[in-house]
């Protein structure tokens, strides 16, 4: 008797089959890690950007079974290092500890972009959250932020706030400042906080608005100083810094995030175990120490949290971008 499939089978069979293919990358995603893995940080040792990755280096190495390195690539306003980790291949062992005015400003800033923040960046968890800190060199001859305000104001175009590179939150920061005390500055661009912070320390450079952990060495150290924190609430790391609102400019608030992303395309497996392993250490009292030690906080997200935001954020920090015209083209 010859057997004549049916063409109910035969519409079955690719059906069938479907299991038996997605095995490999299943398996795959089940082995995973078997190598190292690799942090690509877009800014130089120092900055927000290393400080968030390097937060959690040990504990993914602990509990991942695999060394984790950091590799940092900066340069380009963080599109060396993002344009890595796009092209990397999408199997969990590429991540890019992603800084949020990179993520969400560069779009806004830049026609050419050669990567999308939605279309090619999956978020795998945060990383840390932190306000910005305006701090001054020196002999910045003010010592409170209405006291710089009147400075900047009675000196029109000569005063200078340095930043981590064109089109970075630092940048935007002091641009949107400018606007609203009325009173032009000069932007002077740097590849990363720590060259800038040097040059600030050294009298070179009048004020920078970063993240507290860069700075918050040099602030308790008295080499640069602590005008006031741009956010809402004061930093668990500098308690005796006023806020914005508290020194008088209620509506100048810059706060950041740095999050682990993946190229698009990593197995889901992979990235939900990731974010499990990123909440978990969020909530590690030494990690949590160390981050407000350094005037960040850890907030445990999950990947559809961090996805909200994320996209949130294109969406309000574009806005500012492009009311204040700033381009990088």
């Amino acid at each position: 008797m010859t057997f004549r499939p049916t063409r109910r089978l035969l519409l079955a069979a690719p059906a069938l089959a479907l299991p038996a293919l997605a095995l490999p990358g299943l398996a795959r995603a089940q082995a995973w890690p078997t190598r190292p893995i690799t942090i690509l940080v877009p800014n130089p040792p120092g900055g927000g950007s290393d400080f968030a990755a390097r937060l959690f280096v040990e504990g993914l190495t602990q509990s991942l079974g695999q060394p984790v390195v950091i590799d940092n690539r900066p340069g380009a306003n963080g599109n060396i290092a993002i344009q890595a980790a796009v092209r990397a291949a999408p199997d969990g062992y590429t991540l890019l500890m992603q800084y949020s005015g990179y993520h969400a400003g560069n779009p806004a800033m830049m026609r050419n972009l050669t990567w999308d923040p939605v279309r090619d960046l999956q978020p795998v968890g945060m990383g840390t959250m932190a306000p910005h800190v305006i701090v001054g060199a020196p002999n910045l001859p003010a010592n409170t932020l209405q006291e710089f305000i009147a400075y900047a104001r009675a000196n029109p175009g000569k005063v200078n706030f340095a930043s981590s590179g064109n089109g970075s939150i630092q940048h935007i920061a002091g641009e949107v400042l400018s606007r609203q005390i009325g009173a032009p500055m000069v932007h002077v661009p740097y590849r990363g906080a720590a060259p800038a912070l040097q040059d600030v320390a050294g009298g070179r450079v009048e004020i920078f608005i970063t993240t507290p952990s860069s700075a918050i060495g040099l602030i308790q150290g008295g080499q640069v100083k602590a005008l006031a924190m741009a956010s809402a609430q004061r930093s668990p790391g500098l308690p005796n810094v006023p806020t914005t609102a508290e020194a008088g400019l209620p509506s100048f608030v810059m706060d950041a995030w740095f999050a682990f992303f993946a190229p698009m395309g990593v197995p889901q497996p992979i990235l939900e175990r990731l974010n499990g392993e990123l909440r978990r250490l969020a909530q590690d009292p030494t990690v949590r120490r160390r981050a407000e030690e350094g005037g960040a906080q850890v907030v445990p997200m999950t990947i559809a949290e961090m996805d909200a935001l994320a996209k949130r954020e294109i969406e309000q920090l574009g806005s500012v971008i492009r009311s204040a015209n700033i381009t990088l083209d």
